[in-house]
């Protein structure tokens, strides 16, 4: 049997050459791949400022704006990935929705695994929270359960801009679109850290709207800019590890909501806290159990991986 009999039929491009008996991406697919990439990041950041406007990111009017400008881009984002697909030739892979992670096999732990892992590394900050919260936890499971507190929460244009509008558009733009151009080209490891850099620049347009609002010095604004581009960074990465292990979109969705509630972890409130030290070990013990869980948590047996399928390298983060 050939090397070709041996792989699947969507390992493979129709233009996909051998070199020294192993399959390499066609040439120029790389520079394809990061063309459409850096296309889609324009049009979704290029979205916001669509609407002219004198007013503040957090007002509703300019909220509301946005939400229809980046939905739009979002819905349209798929043909990003169709037109890709048909310029480089990809050939009996996957349905494109089931490739950008939108499907029902392996579903439920794609709901569950991510999010309660992301709640692993956020141990600390969770028992600094529960130290601090006045409520008890009846009632904090009253008020979960509450509709009105969900109705009130939806009536909040910024709860939903960072709750479920931009970690939806988002993800789906960044990660599901992103990834299965990008994984053809550089494999699955190389992806998962060249995807986040299209996701840490685009934050970058924070900066014009701070400069723009003199809202800090320039020393102060530029230090803000490379902090978010670092954390985005590392975030989008982590995000997209586990897009790439479980082949999901509703995985990274939830723990993308779930991190832009709990915010970046509050280190040195934690040093002066009451009850430093049982806070301290929640935070070493939270990030132990992370790395310890990580690769556990996102085994591909719970779920499949249309999204590897598409690589002819073999990686780590496609394997049990």
């Amino acid at each position: 049997m050939t090397e070709e009999e041996d792989l699947p039929a969507n390992f493979l491009t129709e233009k996909m050459q051998h070199s020294s008996g192993e399959l390499v991406p066609p040439d120029g697919l790389c520079w394809l791949s990061v063309l459409f990439c850096l296309m889609l990041a324009c049009f979704y950041v290029g979205s916001l400022y669509v609407w002219r406007s004198h007013l503040p990111r957090d007002h509703p009017a300019v909220i509301k704006r946005r939400f229809t400008s980046v939905l739009i881009v979002s819905g349209l984002s798929p043909l990003f990935v169709w037109a890709w697909r048909e310029s480089a030739g990809v050939m009996n892979g996957p349905s494109l929705l089931v490739l950008m992670g939108i499907r029902f096999e392996g579903l439920i732990p794609a709901i569950i695994l991510p999010l309660l892992l992301t709640m692993v590394l956020f141990l600390g900050p969770l028992m600094q929270l529960a130290v601090d919260c006045p409520w008890s936890f009846t009632d904090g499971i009253r008020v979960a359960f509450d509709p009105w507190f969900w109705m009130l929460c939806a009536n909040d244009m910024r709860w939903l801009r960072n709750q479920v509008v931009a970690p939806l558009t988002e993800e789906l733009v960044f990660r599901a679109c992103m990834l299965p151009m990008l994984v053809p080209c550089a494999g699955p490891s190389t992806a998962i850290i060249t995807c986040p850099l299209f996701f840490g620049v685009a934050h970058f347009h924070h900066v014009i709207e701070l400069l723009r609002f003199r809202q800090g010095t320039l020393l102060g604004i530029f230090l803000s800019a490379v902090f978010q581009f670092s954390y985005t960074a590392v975030f989008g990465a982590y995000t997209a590890f586990i897009f790439i292990r479980t082949g999901h979109l509703i995985g990274p969705v939830l723990c993308h909501s779930f991190c832009n509630y709990m915010g970046f972890p509050a280190i040195s409130t934690a040093l002066e806290h009451p009850y430093r030290l049982t806070v301290l070990s929640s935070y070493i013990l939270g990030v132990l159990l992370f790395f310890l869980l990580l690769f556990p948590f996102t085994d591909p047996s719970y779920y499949s991986l249309p999204v590897c399928t598409l690589t002819s390298f073999p990686s780590p983060s496609c394997l049990s």
